[in-house]
């Protein structure tokens, strides 16, 4: 019988942790940001023909040299404006989606790595828990200038886009399925 737990929460709140743990009991995860830097990618074309215009009035270079996207200046542009974010999702997360229920077909125990995943309650549907880590605020803001050594206006941007993830998850899991983690 497969197992399959999500393991969500907001930026920097330990997700990946919590994962490494659970793979010691034998759990192999999927993270699906990294999915989503991959499926941006495949839909370059759509992404650029949507931001481009978006991104000129704002003076940010959505490509990098080599013509792939700069996720950077996409994710600034994206947090600025949460009307575009909502566009990029329906544009990526019917790829994410299929990646993601393939990787579940082949594993027996799987761990979906994801902040958003409230977004997709298809895929919510599959999980038999759904583990939400927290963090004190500073604890994260730390981590996340460490980890992604991005500007404190961006990251605070991204903080405040998720300030609502518990109540988005507790409105779309049920109490018995809904852990809650401090790390």
């Amino acid at each position: 019988m497969k197992e399959v737990i999500a393991v969500v929460g907001p930026m920097a709140s330990g997700k990946n942790y919590i994962c490494s743990q659970k793979e010691k009991e034998g759990w192999i995860s999927v993270d699906a940001d990294i999915l989503v830097h991959d499926a941006i990618e495949l839909v370059k074309d759509k992404i650029l023909a949507k931001f481009v215009p978006f991104a000129e009035k704002e003076h940010i270079k959505l490509t990098n040299n080599d013509g792939t996207i700069n996720r950077r200046a996409l994710g600034r542009l994206l947090f600025s404006f949460p009307e575009l974010l909502q566009i990029q999702e329906s544009i990526v997360y019917p790829i994410i989606i299929q990646q993601i229920l393939e990787f579940i077909n082949e594993h027996e125990k799987s761990i979906i790595n994801a902040t958003l995943l409230y977004k997709t309650p298809q895929l919510l549907a599959y999980c038999d828990k759904v583990i939400y880590v927290t963090s004190p605020f500073f604890k994260r803001l730390i981590r996340a200038r460490r980890r992604d050594k991005l500007p404190l206006a961006q990251i605070l941007k991204r903080f405040h886009a998720q300030r609502n993830l518990l109540q988005e998850y507790k409105k779309s899991v049920s109490a018995e399925k809904l852990i809650i983690v401090k790390n």
